[in-house]
């Protein structure tokens, strides 16, 4: 929507191709459970460190239209935002629909056309794209834009067409996996405590072997009965690019606030509140109910010892369990489920400065399809807006 309508504006004649019918930006609407966290407050330099990998492609898309652009351009078309925690920029009605109305409306009045048809291949000739397939129906066009999304929610309609029309263009796709995406993990407790909802706790995802930190933040998660989700392990998920069964730890800190002296001093306050109650029942203060019983079957004292026989040594490793709760992990919950796709088409076949394909004359790509994705925090959303300006610009100039 966004490359049709700058297109639009700079003088293209332009059909969108939509192949959900009568619905535009079903995906979109989805964002943000909901809410649409559309990019995201930041300096050019701080997006960058947010972009895993290929970063430096994107520093003439976020030239032309960076996050500041992207919000004077909703507020623009009518849409109100405001900037949560982490600089997450949202709509004041917390709405992704008044995001994908104000799109519809910005096509509308740049007129334009909408054809809700699914296309099923491009037409290229002599080196040039000259049009797209639908069925048995041929539509000829100068410039096409392949922004399709990547394989993350099929059920939206990005289902990995744009990464076959890219092949049939001598495009090169990478290998793709999932990103910002629900951890499987290799542990029962987890499905003991689905449902849970962890909040104000610190999470260390740690490779098992050799004991490095390779992601650690502060925040929310959630137990399932898989293994780990929420916004935390959300965003682990794009740190760790080759999970296997056993080579990474989830290490939660239940209690980040306290060091482990006065975690100590807390439990023998609790412990000498509830001086006659058995341990089981002598953790309310400290932790939420559906979780006590699991910290007490892996602390190995037995839940009906009274508190006032527990030890000291006993105590203190338990203090321990609660720093650092540990869930090996196995894998990531499959594609489908994903938030966005890792990998896509190679960066390489593609002018950073157009959009425009180095192989197929005519043809532009934007957004998710491409080989870029980024933490979680509206970054993605922000890559899709500021490709999609350049790739628009670029097939209505046609260079």
């Amino acid at each position: 929507m966004m490359a049709a309508a700058v297109a639009a504006r700079n003088g293209a004649a332009v059909t969108l191709f939509e192949r959900n019918e009568g619905r535009l930006g079903r995906k979109l609407r989805i964002t943000g459970k909901g809410r649409c966290n559309l990019t995201n407050a930041c300096t050019t330099e701080e997006f960058m460190e947010a972009v895993p990998r290929n970063a430096r492609f994107l520093y003439a898309a976020l030239a032309r239209f960076g996050p500041e652009d992207t919000m004077a351009h909703f507020e623009r078309l009518g849409v109100p935002l405001k900037v949560e925690r982490g600089r997450r920029v949202f709509p004041v009605s917390d709405k992704a629909a008044d995001v994908v109305a104000a799109l519809a409306a910005d096509l509308r009045q740049n007129g334009v056309q909408t054809v809700y048809r699914r296309v099923t291949g491009l037409c290229t000739e002599d080196g040039r794209v000259t049009g797209v397939r639908c069925g048995e129906e041929i539509h000829t066009f100068d410039a096409v834009i392949l922004c399709t999304g990547g394989m993350s929610y099929p059920l939206t309609g990005s289902d990995g067409d744009g990464y076959r029309f890219a092949r049939t263009a001598g495009h090169t796709v990478t290998p793709l996996t999932p990103s910002l995406v629900p951890i499987v993990a290799d542990d029962r407790v987890c499905a003991q405590l689905q449902g849970l909802s962890l909040k104000n706790v610190a999470l260390r995802i740690v490779a098992t072997g050799s004991g490095k930190t390779v992601y650690e933040d502060f925040g929310e998660m959630m137990f399932t009965h898989f293994g780990l989700t929420g916004p935390m392990v959300l965003s682990a998920s794009a740190h760790i690019r080759d999970i296997a069964p056993g080579k990474y730890t989830a290490q939660i800190d239940l209690k980040p606030a306290l060091d482990a002296k006065q975690l100590d001093t807390r439990l023998l306050a609790d412990f000498a509140k509830y001086a006659n109650r058995d341990f089981l029942n002598a953790l309310g203060d400290l932790l939420p109910q559906k979780l006590i019983p699991a910290a007490v079957s892996r602390s190995g004292i037995d839940p009906r010892k009274k508190v006032n026989l527990i030890t000291r040594e006993e105590r203190i490793a338990f203090g321990g369990l609660l720093k650092s709760f540990s869930i090996p992990l196995r894998c990531f919950r499959p594609i489908e489920e994903a938030i966005i796709t890792a990998g896509g088409v190679t960066l390489k076949e593609i002018d950073p400065g157009t959009m425009k394909s180095k192989l197929t004359e005519g043809l532009y790509f934007a957004g998710e399809l491409l080989d870029l994705d980024a933490y979680t925090g509206g970054y993605n959303l922000q890559i899709a807006f500021s490709t999609a300006v350049l790739a628009g610009e670029h097939a209505a100039w046609g260079d």
